[in-house]
């Protein structure tokens, strides 16, 4: 026994000493090293496979330098390793990848195809899948990446991540999110996010674009308006805007605060012949000019299934053009119909793009209390 303790003392001893050094991390300050929050991925240029943008925020030099400017750094390498690995010999302090918790890609990476990064994210110890994703529509990453200027971009994508929870921006993903939904359905939506100029001295910003669409890991196509209003009511999602219905006296003005949907399979000779789906929004009136009468209200409800109907039917216009479920219909027809489950889920990858479906809503309708007063 006292044999084996003294080897353990002596493994301790060693470890701490420093002759295990492969086995455990250098230590470091932590205001010698880069923490960084953003990585931005694209396609790279001749001879080299990707190009990596990475930015710290304003934490450029460690918890202690809040008031540091933003470091961003860049790197064209063959592999994603190699670039990333590029980045130490870049800064003058040791770049760590541990806090990146925001990913942005390009769009021509999209093109050719997003598994090797997800799979590097997946598969490294100090990323991983839980970071925040976005697609550049019509630009690159790096781009993307710099639209912060000197005070970074990581505010702006932390405030389009919380308002997406809050229910005041379009649905936020994860990378783990997109990669279970391309493998388990071969594809997948992802928000999307342009670039744009603010003022004649080359200020550029962030805004949402809608969403971008993956095929087999590859762009397929975007969504974007109306569509993408479809989109999220399909995953239930509800869209972060306000619908305005004129009447013959005034108008009003109505605010949607959920949505829910309902899949119900037709069989037919025993196979999947067509798909009702029935969305129940719920909204609540939020402005009134006139006097709102039963008769308005009525008018109101309808007006807002009409409008939710014709946003849901054109988003699923463009996914069956596509050929990509990525709102997991086959899911959740098997779910409906658990005796069939198995057929379903078989068969909705092979009818999906002429599938037809029935599209219905039904809105329900709160009005405010000094409203009911009135």
């Amino acid at each position: 026994m006292r044999v084996t303790l003294t080897a353990l003392a002596l493994a301790g001893v060693l470890l701490l000493s420093g002759c295990s050094a492969t086995l455990l991390p250098y230590a470091r300050e932590m205001g010698d090293m880069a923490l960084l929050r953003t990585m931005g991925v694209d396609a790279g240029e001749g001879d080299y496979q990707v190009e990596v943008t990475v930015s710290t925020g304003k934490r450029a030099y460690g918890l202690q330098g809040e008031s540091q400017l933003s470091l961003v750094l860049s790197a064209r390498r063959e592999s994603l390793s190699a670039a990333c690995l590029a980045m130490q010999g870049l800064s003058d302090s040791y770049v760590f990848y541990g806090y990146v918790d925001q990913l942005l890609l390009g769009e021509e990476l999209s093109q050719r195809g997003v598994w090797p990064v997800l799979d590097y994210f997946a598969q490294d110890s100090q990323l991983g899948l839980g970071v925040q994703l976005w697609l550049v529509r019509g630009g690159t990453a790096s781009q993307a990446v710099q639209a912060g200027g000197e005070s970074g971009v990581e505010n702006r994508l932390s405030t389009l991540q919380t308002d997406s929870e809050m229910g005041a921006a379009g649905a936020s993903r994860t990378a783990g999110e997109v990669f279970s939904d391309l493998l388990e359905r071969g594809s997948a939506y992802l928000p999307a996010l342009r670039v744009q100029e603010t003022d004649q001295e080359g200020q550029t910003a962030l805004l949402e674009a809608g969403y971008a669409v993956l095929k087999d890991g590859v762009l397929a196509g975007y969504l974007g308006g109306e569509s993408a209003k479809g989109l999220e009511l399909l995953v239930n999602q509800a869209p972060s805007d306000v619908l305005e219905v004129p009447l013959s006296q005034g108008r009003v003005v109505v605010r949607v605060t959920g949505s829910a949907l309902v899949c119900t399979p037709r069989i037919e000779n025993g196979a999947l012949a067509s798909v009702d789906l029935n969305c129940r929004v719920t909204a609540e009136v939020a402005e009134v000019e006139g006097k709102l009468t039963q008769e308005d209200l009525e008018q109101v409800k309808q007006a807002i299934d009409s409008r939710q109907q014709r946003r849901i039917t054109q988003a699923l216009e463009r996914l069956q053009s596509w050929g990509a479920d990525c709102v997991g219909l086959g899911q959740r027809l098997a779910m409906a119909d658990p005796a069939r489950g198995e057929e379903l889920l078989e068969q909705c990858p092979e009818v999906f793009s002429a599938l037809p479906v029935q599209v219905s809503v039904e809105t329900s309708l709160t009005r405010l209390l000094f409203m009911e007063a009135s």
